[in-house]
Parts: structure tokens; sequence; C-alpha cells
């Protein structure tokens, strides 16, 4: 986190990105068999929105909304472009798999995000994140067990590539009890926005609405 920004003023920005530029985004999105998920990319400097962008699964299964804000950032034209150091990255999910390492390779240093793996499994019934992650990148050790094995981390949040940070984590940062608990009515008011948007998501999913997506 940026000395020059606290955490509310962090929470008071990604909360307005997600309200007024993703959500518009993702409830087009969702009713074209896209999932929820949506990412923006800010300037580090002033947390001003450069690039934002939903979940087009419909398009191809590799465009979840981190994915494909990376890549519309990086159609930008490069001239005023900034660099990826210069800049967070904001994902309304915790990132996937694929996503991590999109933003590992793209160079964003740094990204916060709003719902958890286990949020996008119990809220949102996409246990893909979690599921990929244990099968593919859980590797036991020769001394595991069943506990130890599923008592690890399933990515380093910390690491030579990115600091990756929840809401929740910047919530526990302001000491201000009130000015916390003010916040932490926000974050809980626009994660009540997609709720909505789930249950048009889920309704095409049942209905079978067509998406590229082989995980639905």
């Amino acid at each position: 986190m940026t000395a020059s920004h606290t955490p509310s003023e962090i929470i008071s920005v990604l909360l307005r990105v997600a309200e007024e530029r993703i959500v518009p985004l993702t409830a087009e999105a969702v009713c074209s068999g896209s999932k929820v998920f949506g990412a923006a990319v800010l300037a580090r400097a002033d947390l001003r929105a450069i690039t934002v962008a939903t979940n087009d699964e419909r398009v191809s299964p590799l465009l979840h909304g981190e994915i494909n804000c990376i890549q519309q950032f990086f159609a930008s034209p490069a001239e005023g472009r900034p660099a990826t150091k210069d800049c967070v990255l904001f994902s309304t999910h915790e990132p996937c798999s694929l996503c991590l390492s999109g933003i590992a390779w793209a160079g964003f240093t740094e990204f916060y995000y709003m719902f958890t793996y286990e949020d996008s499994r119990d809220m949102f019934s996409i246990p893909y994140d979690i599921d990929i992650l244990e099968e593919v990148f859980r590797v036991r050790a020769p001394n595991d067990t069943v506990e130890t094995l599923a008592a690890r981390p399933l990515y380093n949040p910390k690491n030579k590539f990115f600091t990756a940070i929840s809401l929740s984590e910047l919530l526990g940062r302001i000491a201000d009890e009130e000015e916390r608990k003010k916040w932490a009515g926000e974050v809980a008011r626009v994660r009540q926005l997609y709720k909505a948007l789930d249950e048009t998501y889920q309704e095409g999913k049942k209905a079978g609405t067509e998406s590229a997506s082989v995980w639905k």
C-alpha cells in the first residue's frame, strides 16, 4: 500500500469503482453467460481508474475479469500509458491461478480484492478457483498428512512478484473504530450488489446460456 493513501481512501475509491464502473459492465455480461468477476487498473499516485473490465467467458474461457482488464490495459496506446509498477490492480474476487499468473507476468506489484475464494465457492457457487489451486498446485510433501496439507495456504499473498491485500485486511488497518465500522458497512453494501448479479448468472446457467467456459 502506498504511503500517500490511507486505508479509508483506498477502500472509498475501490468501492466507488466497483459500484459505478464494474457492476454496470458485469450486469450486462452475466446476461450473456459470463461470470460475475471484474477488475480495474488504477494509477498508484492518485488512484485514478485507467482500465475497467469484467469477465467475458462468452468469448473465451481465458477472459477472466482480471485477464480481460490486463489485456485491455495493454491494448491502449503505449504513449501515456503508465508502467504497471506505477499502477495497482483491483479484483472484485480473489484472483484464480490464471489471474495470479497474469498479474505477475504483467508486472503489477500490488492488488486488492473484495470477495475471497471461499466467497466465490459458497456465495457464488463457483468452486474452481480453490479446486484448481488444490488439485494442480498444492503438492503433497513426503511427511504431509491430510490435515497438514489442508492447512497449507493456497498461495503466498506476499512474494517477490506482488502483494495481495483484501478489503477485510484494509478495514483492519483503520485505527478509528467508528470509521472502521462506517467503511465495513459500505463494503457490505457493495458486496450486496453482487447478489442480483449472481442470481442472473445462476438463472442463465440453469437455462443453458451459451458460454465458452467449460467450468460454469
